[in-house]
């Protein structure tokens, strides 16, 4: 509806302006004229033409500004609004004594031409020096702060905010990251995020059911426990899936994605973004296990090659011990061999500590030498 009525104002103003437009010529070429009602239909014709591709001009340029509005997050857009308004304010200042001064007919164009490249100048000057140093204006609202002194000359660097994927949310180990005071800076949940949890908490499946409701609790409960510092950004982008959107949102607030997918953290290092990989953070924080080192370990099941049998460490890590197949269910003392880091996690490699003369578990007469007859 909104593009049709721009089409028809713009059809109908430049028919006005064509039909108009004939008294603005001169007298000596209207009087060549014979029918001048015939000279006004067809120069309102030719105005109502370049009228409707103006229209379709502004429709695709308007759309384009929409899809950026749309997609720019509050605080930049006021950010630019601001340095763009300065700007034009102090062209106009400018501009004011030099509109005053009298000039002969041959410079009158000088004006408003003058006008124009002033106002685009200073414009895209205040646009650019609000987006580039706008940290500065902590300067002027908290003049007393040293955090907002050391930040504005770029000794301290501001925390950057943290923006959560759907994975992080449902593992929940969000909650403990923030109790712990590891994150800093404002905590964002993107809307497509919480569209994708709505989802999951409507879904058919039992389990996608579960892990949507409990996404969705979590940040219920964060958002008491932590108020303003929990922001939705309720920008709506345009993209393929949620994953693409973060990336968009990450990109637009320089912010840190905060994500426990492998893929999506993969696909953001690529695109020179800020990313922390939850799975790779947890694993970097996993006390070290050196070959030699003696563990007691439990076996839970079997391994996949014979004779291996699996067991646990208290954060989770996977050992993979030989020769304890048959011990399934015994709490052994196990020495480490060796460790496989992979991009999902850490493997542990062990053997079992059997005291001399026993093997598998079982007494060896002979120091496992099996005895000899007689002769």
């Amino acid at each position: 509806m909104v593009d049709t009525l721009i089409l028809l104002l713009f059809l109908i103003s430049g028919a006005a302006t064509g039909w108009l437009g004939v008294d603005l010529l001169p007298e000596n070429l209207l009087q060549q004229v014979t029918n001048l009602e015939g000279l006004r239909t067809v120069l309102a014709g030719f105005g109502a033409f370049f009228g409707l591709l103006a229209g379709f001009f502004f429709q695709q340029l308007r759309k384009r500004l929409m899809a950026q509005v749309r997609s720019m997050p509050t605080d930049l857009l006021v950010s630019r609004a601001v340095g763009l308004i300065l700007g034009l304010l102090v062209a106009n200042l400018l501009l004011a004594p030099i509109l005053l001064l009298p000039l002969p007919w041959e410079v009158v164009l000088v004006k408003p031409l003058a006008a124009v490249l002033s106002n685009v100048f200073f414009g895209v000057l205040g646009y650019n020096l609000a987006e580039v140093h706008g940290r500065t204006l902590l300067r002027l609202f908290n003049p007393t702060s040293t955090e907002a002194l050391l930040v504005a000359d770029g000794v301290l660097l501001p925390a950057s905010a943290k923006i959560l994927d759907t994975s992080v949310i449902i593992d929940g180990r969000i909650r403990g990251l923030l109790e712990s005071g590891l994150l800093e800076g404002q905590v964002i949940v993107a809307q497509a995020v919480i569209d994708e949890l709505q989802a999951l908490a409507d879904s058919s499946n039992a389990e996608k059911r579960g892990k949507g409701r409990r996404g969705l609790k979590l940040l219920s409960e964060l958002r008491e426990t932590y108020g303003r510092r929990l922001v939705v950004n309720s920008t709506r982008y345009e993209g393929n899936g949620a994953d693409d959107k973060l990336l968009k949102l990450t990109a637009d607030t320089g912010g840190t994605l905060l994500t426990a997918d492998y893929n999506l953290a993969q696909v953001a290092q690529v695109q020179e973004l800020k990313v922390m990989n939850l799975s790779a953070l947890v694993i970097a924080l996993r006390p070290e296990v050196q070959p030699g080192d003696a563990l007691q370990l439990k076996i839970v099941r079997e391994g996949k090659e014979a004779d291996q049998g699996v067991g646990y460490l208290e954060d989770g890590t996977m050992v993979v011990v030989e020769d304890a197949r048959q011990r399934i269910g015994d709490r052994l003392a196990v020495t480490v061999t060796g460790a496989l880091q992979t991009p999902t996690g850490r493997m542990v490699f062990a053997r079992c500590d059997r005291p001399a003369g026993r093997q598998g578990g079982k007494p060896v007469a002979n120091g496992g030498q099996q005895p000899t007859g007689p002769g």
